[in-house]
């Protein structure tokens, strides 16, 4: 369905001898900008941390991201939260945290410029909130003193696949098109970018059937006293919200869903909303890879926060005076497509708890599974489950891996796996992989997890 938007894939013979300046056309033609170790694709939580671990691990890194800042979901996607630190609970215990290692360095980085709140209830666990501005400036410091060579504003237009060996990457920017040459490629886009681009695999949920996306949203000048009195504790809303919700939308606001969550920030007077659901205005499943329904969640989503907005100012206390600071810069997007990896995380992976010698990545956070106008919840009381490393590997194509939402997992448990604090992970995880497979002359899928695991936690990873 969504090919037509798909880069012609090219094949790339030999590179030497590309000047900068030449004239566009097939990528033998194109001049190479870099020629290193390895090349990131996406700036976010993953990209980040794989960029920083790599360039850290003495490899030569190039780091393409579209937007000017660094970020993706996280930044770009106004999601605001660091979700999958800590485990859930059936008792009333304060939080414990189980997931470290880069994810806590970014983390400590933040807490350092005040970027970042303490734990906040949410249902059964906590979550913490990071200021946006922040979270770019914390990116930008640890990629330039690990040697990451970034390139913002840049968008990957294809892929240099020859003999199924990844080589590299096309890219794009107003200086024109150039070749990125790279021994191994760490696909960080979030939705398999270059994976998709290369010809392999790649499934969208279940059946085509995704989790819909949302348009976060910042609320100032509000009265945090008299807010937390009515709210309560938990960033989920209360009973008393929903039905004021119901309320209104059967008076016709534009209120879609009835369960919404509401977030402090690090700045005072302000909260931070997850309260939209975009659906297309046809009552179908918008899917973002498709522009036209990036455009619709784009228009429609801003709408929708004007609307809940206007509630908030109506029926919570402490709102009365606030307005609409600003939304994310994009719709924030939970789930396009999943690789089909060497191997999969199973959604019984998920529900029992499992753990593995080969695990590389753990998890406490629920299945949070957007779907009507409630999110469904599947909480791992006092446990976690752990992902194994080939479910970054493409069962097709040599040199590459994933990190990330688009890892190979089934769709209630990307539901779960593809949150933030996972994603800084999986992105340590492919690092880790990366100078492994370099260093060893192997390809991924011959790494041993149980080697990338030991690396991790040699470097302070939960496992």
């Amino acid at each position: 369905m969504y090919n037509r938007y798909m880069s012609d894939r090219r094949t790339a013979p030999e590179f030497a001898g590309w000047r900068l300046g030449e004239a566009a056309g097939d990528a033998a033609e194109l001049p190479v900008l870099a020629d290193v170790d390895v090349v990131v694709v996406g700036g976010g939580a993953a990209g980040v941390a794989a960029a920083t671990v790599a360039a850290e691990g003495g490899l030569s890194v190039v780091l393409i991201e579209r937007y000017g800042f660094c970020g993706g979901a996280a930044v770009a996607g106004m999601s605001g939260t660091i979700c999958g630190l800590y485990l859930s609970t059936a008792g009333r215990g304060g939080p414990e945290q189980v997931v470290r290692g880069f994810t806590e360095r970014f983390r400590a980085a933040l807490a350092d410029r005040a970027g970042v709140t303490g734990p906040q209830r949410y249902g059964r666990t906590w979550t913490v909130a990071h200021d946006p501005l922040v979270w770019r400036e914390v990116a930008d410091d640890l990629l330039e003193s690990a040697g990451v060579r970034v390139l913002l504003h840049t968008a990957v237009t294809g892929v240099l696949v020859e003999q199924g060996e990844h080589r590299g990457v096309v890219v794009e920017s107003n200086a024109g098109r150039a070749v990125v040459r790279a021994a191994r490629t760490i696909d960080a886009s979030g939705d398999a970018a270059v994976v998709a681009r290369a010809g392999h695999g790649t499934v969208f949920g279940d059946d085509g059937v995704i989790q819909n996306p949302t348009m976060f949203f910042r609320l100032g000048n509000v009265d945090l006293a008299a807010f937390g009195a009515a709210w309560g504790e938990d960033t989920i809303c209360a009973p008393w919200v929903t039905e004021a919700i119901e309320r209104v939308r059967s008076d016709g606001a534009d209120l879609p869903r009835s369960k919404i969550w509401v977030f402090r920030t690090t700045r005072p007077g302000e909260l931070l909303v997850n309260a939209t659901r975009l659906v297309g205005r046809d009552g179908r499943m918008l899917n973002v890879i498709d522009p036209e329904d990036f455009t619709e969640a784009e228009v429609l989503g801003r709408r929708q926060v004007r609307e809940y907005a206007r509630f908030l100012r109506s029926e919570v206390p402490g709102c009365a005076g606030a307005f609409v600071v600003d939304t994310g810069v994009e719709a924030g997007i939970r789930q396009t497509r999943s690789i089909l990896a060497a191997e999969t995380l199973t959604n019984d992976d998920v529900v029992s708890c499992r753990k593995r010698p080969d695990g590389v990545v753990r998890s406490p956070w629920p299945i949070e599974l957007h779907a009507g106008d409630r999110p469904k919840l599947h909480w791992l009381l006092e446990d976690f489950y752990e992902v194994p490393y080939l479910a970054l590997v493409p069962r097709v194509g040599e040199n590459v891996i994933v990190a990330g939402r688009c890892l190979g997992a089934e769709h209630e448990a990307l539901a779960s796996a593809r949150v933030t604090a996972q994603c800084f992970e999986y992105g340590h995880a492919a690092a880790a992989a990366t100078l492994l497979s370099i260093r060893k002359g192997t390809p991924y899928r011959a790494v041993d997890g149980a080697e990338v695991r030991a690396a991790m936690r040699a470097a302070g990873s939960d496992l």
